[in-house]
């Protein structure tokens, strides 16, 4: 009995490291998928996903999934500003308007001053990110997978704080 026992108490462990030993090669899968797209080509995009080299860093991803926001933070708050619009607009911020407002206001981004002469704010409104490490994340290529929405949502939340921040709201 107690053979049996231990049998099948082994038999069961087993079952989890095999089981845990799937869910992390699918997890693995998923990044590494994730990160393919984002460090492969770009033709036909609008935008260039790219650090200096041609690629957005794999470990930018990690840094991004890992919690660091200063992966992602823009470079310059007119693209930031530009990159909310961009946000709002695609529904992955809700009630945000009034902060984008403000911000638009404050940086002379209203509609007299003319916002397409400022190239950063018309990149950010289309997608493209200008990081401070001077990379640029185009969030149209993150595609809608769940670690895509993950991504761009976390792009959105740090922007939309360093609006907050910028305005003394956060």
């Amino acid at each position: 009995m107690k053979k049996m026992v231990k049998s099948l108490y082994s038999l069961g462990w087993a079952i989890c490291l095999v089981s845990g030993a799937a869910q992390a090669a699918g997890w693995q899968d998923q990044l590494s998928d994730t990160a393919s797209s984002l460090l492969g080509n770009t033709q036909g995009n609008k935008h260039e996903t790219s650090t200096s080299d041609g690629g957005l860093s794999l470990g930018t991803i990690t840094q991004l999934l890992g919690g660091d926001n200063n992966a992602v933070a823009s470079s310059s708050l007119t693209n930031a500003t530009g990159v909310l619009q961009y946000c709002i607009r695609n529904n992955v911020v809700n009630n945000a308007n009034n902060l984008a407002d403000q911000l638009k206001s404050k940086l002379g981004l209203t509609s007299s001053a003319k916002p397409s002469e400022k190239a950063s704010y018309q990149q950010g409104i289309a997608g493209l990110l200008n990081t401070g490490s001077q990379q640029k994340l185009d969030l149209t290529t993150l595609g809608e997978t769940e670690l895509g929405k993950q991504l761009k949502t976390k792009v959105c939340n740090v922007v939309l704080d360093q609006g907050k921040s910028y305005l003394g709201l956060g």
